[in-house]
């Protein structure tokens, strides 16, 4: 009996960076691969030229923005500096402020254009609903899906109850929201069922303003309330493939022509 081939062991790590302390971090740091397996830097220098390339594309008006906020600081310490007679001293103080006022503007812009890249494809409510970082389970896949038309619903559960959105235009989508609101009403009769709308039509919520909309929701159940509501979503169960009308799965033959090839 031939024996199995045993795995090759971990990569041993670079001599000097499995330590503690300050020496054995800035070797690890130094021990990084430069480029990712796509071939892509790894530093965090090199992911902020890609941030601000990605943002300026979108929005060029991004690179004035910065300089503004650079300028504006600059403006503000340096009269001041003059003032208590220390212009030095503030200048040195306004130069960090003035690096971190542009990565806020940066960070900012950069949050709308990838919402910009996303805005009018299938899943982009999905995708703006999970970066809410905490408070919400929200669903990977949709619970609801059109396959003609491709709409889709999502769902979140937090403690101001089940929040559905709906992805696509409003006079399509809106079926598919109320009868998943129906069908969640059904089960949790009790617990508070928001319906929204993800577009840039009337009545609708923004992909950039979706998620402060739902975590400002006002919070109404306890852990305890909300880990059952949790089991009884999960026993609904999510998506299921629609089924010809007419046709019952579980007595469905194949056809033998067919597969004699006839």
């Amino acid at each position: 009996m031939a024996r199995r081939a045993t795995p090759p062991p971990p990569p041993a790590a670079p001599a000097g960076t499995t330590g503690k302390g300050p020496l054995a971090a800035i070797r690890r740091r130094r021990a990084r691969p430069k480029f990712g397996p796509d071939g892509r830097p790894t530093g965090r220098i090199a992911q902020m030229r890609q941030v601000y390339s990605m943002t300026r594309r979108e929005d060029p008006s991004v690179r004035w923005w910065m300089l503004g906020v650079v300028v504006a600081v600059f403006a503000v310490a340096v009269p001041v500096g003059f003032l208590v007679g220390h212009p030095i001293y503030l200048t040195v103080i306004a130069l960090p402020l003035a690096v971190l006022g542009a990565m806020v503007v940066l960070a900012r812009k950069a949050e709308a254009a990838a919402y910009k890249q996303i805005e009018g494809r299938p899943g982009a409510a999905g995708a703006a609903l999970r970066s809410i970082r905490r408070g919400w389970d929200i669903t990977e896949e949709p619970v609801a899906v059109d396959p003609r038309t491709q709409d889709s619903v999502f769902r979140g559960v937090g403690r101001a109850g089940v929040v559905l959105v709906g992805d696509g235009p409003p006079h399509r989508v809106g079926k598919l929201l109320e009868a998943e609101r129906r069908k969640v009403t059904r089960v949790l009769p009790s617990v508070p069922v928001h319906v929204l709308q993800a577009g840039t039509g009337e009545d609708q919520v923004p992909l950039a303003k979706l998620p402060r909309k739902v975590q400002r929701l006002k919070p109404v159940m306890t852990k305890n309330e909300l880990s059952e509501v949790n089991r009884r979503l999960k026993a609904i169960g999510g998506m299921r493939l629609p089924v010809p009308k007419g046709i019952d799965p579980m007595r469905a033959r194949p056809d033998r022509k067919a597969v004699r090839g006839r």
